[in-house]
């Protein structure tokens, strides 16, 4: 009877001890940022140029941080998916190459007026004590890399073309592949590997149209 007793106020004990305190919802990290690092913006010294046919328009740069980002528009040859595909930033004493470009807005073409594409142009890893006060972005070439099927509806004329002038003896064809018009090398020199006349073809020159296209800013020091 004894025995039973203490086991009940074992149990009895066991009842009214105190619950744990609900644990607080840990907080993650997030990712610091000094208060030293600049932040500027600025109008380019001259916000239009045109090269190849093509006008383009910077109407603001800004630095944030370790980064500098410029709002590029440019006029569109034709429907293509163009894109910046070379561009730099110079400032005193560095350059960056770094770079990324994200679609802001696109206008499409209306009859006796281009389509217009504007991006945001970021560069990269800008050291904060950088000296911006005469940086240069520099777009180096915009291009419209094709989707398969335009080798056969857009590029193969321009391209064979431009081999016939340059007097390489290449010959280029479409053929059906699985029901889909595929480009084809069907003629190259003994002496030309297919690898070679490959790169030849498919070179980014036939897609690309190149600047430079170049603006001036203060940023600060």
């Amino acid at each position: 009877m004894k025995k039973l007793i203490l086991l009940f106020g074992f149990l009895l004990s066991a009842c009214n001890l105190p619950s744990s305190p609900p644990q607080a919802d840990q907080q993650l990290p997030t990712a610091y940022i000094d208060p030293s690092y600049p932040t500027m913006e600025a109008a380019p010294v001259s916000p239009v140029q045109v090269s190849s046919g093509i006008e383009v328009r910077v109407n603001r740069a800004w630095r944030d941080g370790k980064e500098v980002h410029a709002e590029v528009c440019y006029t569109l040859l034709d429907t293509s998916d163009w894109s910046i595909w070379s561009a730099s930033l110079q400032y005193a004493g560095g350059a960056a190459f770094d770079f990324g470009s994200t679609l802001l807005s696109l206008q499409e073409a209306v009859e006796g007026q281009s389509g217009i594409r504007c991006d945001d142009l970021s560069f990269f890893n800008i050291p904060p004590d950088a000296d911006l006060s005469a940086a240069i972005v520099t777009i180096d070439a915009i291009a419209a890399p094709p989707h398969a099927d335009e080798y056969c509806t857009i590029y193969i004329y321009k391209i064979q073309q431009t081999l016939d002038e340059r007097g390489i003896p290449i010959t280029l064809a479409c053929v059906d592949s699985a029901g889909v018009q595929v480009m084809q090398i069907v003629a190259r020199p003994d002496a030309m590997s297919q690898e070679e006349a490959e790169q030849i073809v498919y070179s980014d020159e036939f897609y690309t149209v190149r600047g430079p296209w170049s603006f001036t800013f203060d940023l600060g020091q």
